[in-house]
């Protein structure tokens, strides 16, 4: 087959899977396609079946915004044509399910049919879907997409409680490469963050608000009165400076590292004892499902799509949204209790292997091949 995805190219949920999807499929024998604004960040290996195409939006004076969804939808139309594409696969309704569309529509007048597949991923539907400024646009076009993908049975629920959507959306589940997890913490690295032995608490995320990163930082300065350990945030965004600011202000500096942004998380989830997930609402947990995958516990809210993946008392905690005190209490509970903490992370490995790419992708081929 020759595919062509649509995503956004940067760390976020939606990119990271489309990406990796891309580059499995590509290893399997088909022929792949990104069409974005900028070069993947998870595309970083030569795959001689892996070809990228980027958006060019022209500035003109006269538009105070450049019209991405035009130019996206005209390049759409270029490739596909040129490179005799058989189907689009676009991630994230905003807004390349409405770019898709107007391209479906343009190929039609020239005689030729291409099949669309919209995968929603979250906050295309929870919060960007939802604003009336979008919200006719985005139930349009998903509408008129050949076939519909949700990664969970949460934002399944949600897409049809908060839009009029006529048609069936398939659950097709987050995935993780497995192997690709499944790592040995390299000890020099650990010493240089831990050098006393200490336990390593991990947050990964694009430190948006909807992350609470800061419900992190309490959590852990409770965790490190009772248990030797150090904290590791990696990423970057919005909320940083507030959590920097909270970690000087709780005198826990010394024992917070902030890292930036990171493509090589295999090895540093190797290094961690415990993943934290405090946000406001996770359609899957992407970042909690990796961590899983690298044998680490995660303790979560139980908001969206989290209970799918983090099995309370088994790969984890789960707890409402804000409860530090009652995370930052299982935290030590677990952090204190070798033989519950190993037990946790092979609790947790196994569940991840559920999710391994090897079982989902194969979903996506025969939903393709329905349409071919």
């Amino acid at each position: 087959m020759r595919i062509g995805i649509v995503c956004y190219p940067t760390f976020g949920g939606s990119g990271v899977l489309a990406t990796e999807l891309g580059k499995a499929l590509a290893d399997k024998g088909h022929q792949v396609h990104f069409i974005t604004y900028q070069q993947p960040v998870r595309l970083s290996e030569f795959n001689a079946n892996i070809f990228y195409h980027e958006v060019r939006v022209p500035h003109y004076p006269l538009f105070d915004y450049p019209p991405y969804e035009t130019a996206l939808a005209s390049t759409m139309v270029d490739v596909i044509v040129n490179s005799n594409i058989d189907l689009l696969h676009v991630h994230y309704a905003v807004p390349h399910a409405s770019a898709a569309y107007m391209a479906k529509m343009i190929l039609e007048k020239q005689g030729k049919k291409i099949p669309v597949v919209t995968t929603l991923h979250g906050t295309d539907i929870t919060l960007v879907g939802k604003d009336k400024t979008f919200a006719p646009v985005v139930t349009f076009s998903i509408n008129e997409s050949d076939a519909i993908t949700a990664v969970s049975n949460n934002l399944r629920d949600e897409t049809y409680k908060n839009f009029k959507i006529g048609k069936e959306i398939e659950v097709i589940q987050n995935f993780v490469d497995v192997k690709r997890f499944n790592k040995k913490p390299i000890d020099a690295f650990r010493r240089v963050i831990a050098p006393n032995g200490e336990k390593i608490l991990l947050h990964a995320s694009n430190f948006r608000k909807l992350k609470r990163v800061q419900d992190v930082v309490l959590i852990f300065a409770e965790t490190v009165k009772k248990v030797p350990s150090k904290l590791l945030f990696v990423g970057d965004g919005p909320e940083r400076p507030a959590a920097e600011s909270l970690c000087r202000e709780l005198g826990i500096c010394d024992e917070t590292r902030f890292v930036g942004k990171q493509e090589q998380m295999e090895d540093i989830l190797a290094i961690a004892d415990l993943f934290l997930l405090t946000s406001d609402y996770e359609s899957f947990g992407l970042a909690a499902l990796e961590a899983m995958a690298a044998g680490v516990p995660v303790i979560s809210t139980n908001a969206g799509g989290l209970p799918e993946i983090n099995v309370h008392g088994q790969t984890g905690y789960l707890a409402n949204v804000g409860d530090v005190n009652t995370m930052g209490r299982y935290a030590i509970e677990l952090l204190s209790d070798a033989e519950k903490l190993q037990q946790f992370k092979l609790n947790a490995a196994a569940h991840a292997r559920l999710f391994d790419i090897d079982r989902i992708v194969p979903q996506y081929e025969a939903l393709y091949n329905r349409f071919l």
